[in-house]
């Protein structure tokens, strides 16, 4: 079994300020408002409602925090660039983000999540590049991969990755699919090392044999 399958409804909060305990290890979610992200959540966590999907841009203000264990936390942060949404409500959004990537002691990895088809428009660069700026790791995660025969994915896959060494810094570029969980696998990976669960596991192991 999977060991995000603990997650549970931790907080919510308007902004960094209202955030609780900056202590242990958190791991952000973020992406434009179609990108999936809600999704992405629920078939990492195996639910179907943890992160509630909503055509709604409104439900999408808060930071949403969900508890892995003590000190081991999933942050949902708000989707960006939504059309609809007023210009004021939106750069208080990218204020939040910005504050949030720049600030938060206890952030150790970020999921930038995009449309395989449309990946690193203007904003989805800007977290990239506050990411880099703090010396946070980026996994740049391509969702709705299912939307793409095998060939134009491995294509785009490629194309995205040469894209990201711009970056100059620890960007990690990955397939995904809500729908038929491809690339699961492999987001798994990459949150077990930024959580420090490898390690664990190692740790655990060594002991058996101890035994």
């Amino acid at each position: 079994m999977s060991y995000y399958t603990k997650a549970k409804f931790f907080t919510s909060a308007p902004d960094i300020r209202h955030l609780k305990n900056d202590t242990g290890i958190e791991v952000a979610f973020a992406g434009r408002s179609n990108a999936g992200k809600s999704s992405a959540l629920n078939t990492l966590t195996r639910q179907k409602n943890l992160a509630r999907t909503s055509k709604t841009p409104g439900r999408t203000q808060l930071i949403n925090v969900f508890e892995l264990e003590e000190d081991l936390r999933l942050v949902d942060l708000p989707g960006y660039g939504f059309a609809k949404v007023p210009v004021a409500m939106k750069k208080k959004w990218q204020a939040s983000l910005g504050e949030y990537l720049q600030k938060r002691k206890s952030l150790k990895g970020l999921v930038v999540l995009m449309d395989i088809r449309h990946p690193f428009k203007d904003l989805d660069q800007d977290l990239i590049h506050w990411a880099v700026a703090s010396n946070i790791p980026v996994l740049a995660l391509l969702t709705k991969a299912d939307k793409l025969k095998s060939g134009k994915r491995k294509a785009q896959l490629l194309m995205a990755r040469e894209a990201a060494m711009a970056f100059m810094g620890d960007v990690t570029v990955q397939t995904f699919s809500s729908l038929n969980k491809h690339g699961l696998p492999e987001l798994e990976r990459i949150l077990d090392t930024w959580f420090g669960l490898d390690k664990k596991e190692d740790a655990e192991d060594s002991d058996n044999e101890v035994q």
